[in-house]
């Protein structure tokens, strides 16, 4: 790639516009238009990330990183450097088209009988939640008709993973969860695999921003187990999507000092417990109060609330947890 082509790749994403995309927050303003605040690549207590938004650079007093927009996504993402190119073509074009998909699909839930039963099915009642989530269901057959109507070319939603190959919508039958930049969707029939992404990274831990400054966070592996706590009023809860944590997701967890009650599901075969056991151990050595909640076996949170567990009976778990 030519340096003029770098340059324009620089213009079009701005490195600030990135970094709050990626919830970075600046804490306090400098002058000539800079801003400071904790940094995003290491376990940052005080702020000392500086980003010169007319320069486009960043640097850190903590840790001693510093570059541009793309050195950032190196660093960040932990990737190359045609990894970390390839990266930031795939946001700058394929983040609005997901926003597009995600919002079409929020309009399809309530016109799917079936996707509302499955919801309540797994425990999923609350209107309040299903607004804080965003979700949205995929009946097939008519996401590629709206976008391309929207003037969104065939091989662009090929890119991001919404069109197969063949040219028929990826996510069928599905409830759909937006992310980061991804979309979650898990299927309504047995005979599909349960679970599917778009390609690409899953992001951090799910609503993170809204999570990072309580002093004790609840980590579950799916979206219904955090559906069903949040819904009961435990709002301090998060997501990994998975037991094993990306870089980003354990950084986020190690950001400042906090209690993680790690609430995995008690797998019969002990892949929960075993996943939770070795996180536990990871978080420790970075000063991290952990705690490991113990469901009933074969359960986790979202079955423990289906099968008629209520708020005050998960409140006396996370009070027997253990290290």
């Amino acid at each position: 790639m030519s340096r003029e082509a770098l340059d324009d790749l620089k213009q079009q994403i701005p490195l600030l516009d990135y970094l709050q995309a990626h919830d970075w927050r600046p804490a306090r303003r400098l002058s000539r238009g800079r801003w400071m605040g904790l940094c995003p690549l290491h376990s940052d207590h005080q702020p000392s990330f500086l980003v010169d938004p007319s320069k486009s650079l960043f640097y850190c007093y903590g840790c001693g990183h510093g570059g541009d927009l793309i050195r950032f996504v190196e660093l960040y993402h932990q990737v190359r450097f045609p990894e970390a190119l390839a990266l930031l073509h795939q946001w700058r074009g394929v983040a609005p088209l997901v926003q597009q998909a995600a919002s079409y699909y929020r309009r399809q839930l309530h016109r799917h009988a079936e996707a509302v039963a499955y919801l309540q099915h797994r425990g999923l009642r609350s209107p309040v939640l299903i607004e804080h989530m965003r979700i949205g269901y995929a009946p097939g057959g008519c996401l590629r008709g709206w976008l391309t109507r929207l003037g969104y070319p065939l091989p662009a939603l090929r890119q991001a993973g919404l069109v197969t190959a063949a040219g028929r919508d990826a996510f069928t039958h599905r409830v759909v969860f937006p992310l980061e930049g991804n979309l979650y969707g898990r299927s309504l029939s047995v005979a599909a695999p349960p679970h599917r992404f778009l390609p690409g990274a899953k992001g951090g831990l799910y609503a993170w921003e809204q999570v990072r400054h309580y002093p004790e966070v609840i980590l579950v592996e799916g979206l219904f187990d955090y559906a069903v706590l949040w819904q009961a009023g435990f709002h301090n809860v998060t997501c990994s999507m998975g037991n094993h944590l990306n870089v980003r997701q354990y950084r986020e967890l190690c950001d400042r000092p906090r209690t993680v009650y790690l609430a995995f599901d008690a797998d019969a075969n002990g892949s929960g417990q075993q996943a939770s056991e070795s996180l536990a151990g990871r978080l420790r050595e970075q000063g991290v109060n952990v705690l490991r909640v113990s469901l009933p076996e074969g359960h986790d949170p979202n079955s423990f609330f289906v099968h008629d567990g209520h708020a005050r009976q998960f409140r006396s778990l996370l009070e027997a947890a253990r290290r």
